[in-house]
């Protein structure tokens, strides 16, 4: 009797612990790059995050090392469970749980980051987002591109038209990126991330689009050689937050995080505005020419590529994020 009495208690116990709220100490967030302050925008936006809580009592955050908890597929796996408190993540985690969350990456259709934060808050599409992700144990607390607009890199010649991308072949980072290409009269091929070197050296890709700073970051300025400033998207990344262990914060430690989040978010943005320039100089020191759109080209470019918004979002989710754009604009 008494070794029943002594298990009960030992259950009660247990649900009472499991009922506490999470304790603010010891989470991680995981990072998707490199630890670099100077040239990683998702890196600026974790590290400050951090170092926001580390300065509060109680809190202890540590940054996981880019594939430290795996890939971006097992993150989000984590992140779901719980058993991951926050990580830097690729746009596909939010679009795979909610597809609304794909149009922050409609190619050619934002003009600048103020216009894309103004259409996320005051044009309620973070809400959006979070309608469709929250129900799944997610929570996106902010975008954090890795740096300014993407724009056009190959290995072969200089481009400054469409008609000019004829002859090459694109790493396309997934279908919609294949059907963007498509659009444009662009042959394509899926490559992921850690197969872009060998592809562009043995000629199964001649090119890829990305923010400007990406091919010095990860090496691959000896045989990328051209680049077109074509304004293209943000190579959008997020953070992401455990719901079910953001729920379980006392109202005080969630506002820290909303805290933490507002400076990330402060802290990112004075660095994308520094970008442009600096980027401009790394491509020069690495030997890369660098080619600028008219806005005629571009014009051009954005026209074939938003024959491809509707099968990506669906008209009820273009319309949305078309009106928010549009309240910004006007």
């Amino acid at each position: 009797m008494a070794i029943k009495t002594l298990s009960k208690l030992k259950m009660s116990l247990l649900g009472a612990v499991i009922a506490m709220p999470a304790s603010a100490a010891d989470l991680g967030i995981a990072l998707d790059t490199a630890p670099d302050l100077e040239n990683s925008g998702s890196y600026v936006w974790a590290h400050t995050f951090a170092e926001h809580l580390n300065a509060i009592e109680g809190w202890t955050v540590k940054e996981l090392a880019r594939g430290a908890v795996g890939g971006e597929a097992e993150k989000l796996d984590q992140i779901q469970q719980g058993l991951l408190e926050v990580a830097m993540a690729d746009l596909k985690s939010a679009g795979s749980l909610n597809a609304f969350a794909f149009g922050l990456g409609l190619p050619y259709f934002w003009e600048s980051i103020d216009e894309l934060d103004a259409a996320l808050t005051d044009g309620g599409i973070m809400a959006r987002i979070n309608e469709g992700t929250q129900p799944h144990g997610v929570r996106v607390a902010a975008i954090a591109p890795i740096g300014d607009f993407s724009g056009i890199f190959n290995t072969k010649h200089a481009v400054s038209s469409v008609s000019e991308m004829a002859d090459l072949r694109m790493r396309a980072l997934d279908q919609r990126q294949v059907d963007l290409f498509t659009a444009l009269g662009v042959s394509s091929t899926i490559v992921s991330w850690d197969e872009v070197p060998n592809a562009l050296q043995t000629g199964i890709a001649d090119g890829y689009v990305n923010s400007a700073m990406v091919p010095v970051m990860f090496g691959h300025t000896g045989f990328i050689k051209h680049f077109t400033d074509a304004k293209a998207w943000f190579s959008t990344r997020i953070a992401i937050i455990s719901d079910a262990w953001h729920q379980g914060l006392s109202e005080e430690d969630q506002a820290h995080v909303e805290d933490a989040t507002a400076a990330a978010n402060q802290a990112h943005r004075a660095w994308l505005g520094e970008r442009r320039a600096a980027d401009r100089e790394g491509l020069k020191a690495a030997g890369i020419e660098f080619t600028e759109l008219s806005p005629e080209a571009r014009a051009e470019f954005q026209e074939l590529a938003a024959s491809t918004y509707a099968e990506t979002l669906g008209e009820d989710a273009l319309a949305a994020y078309i009106a928010a754009r549009n309240a910004y604009q006007n």
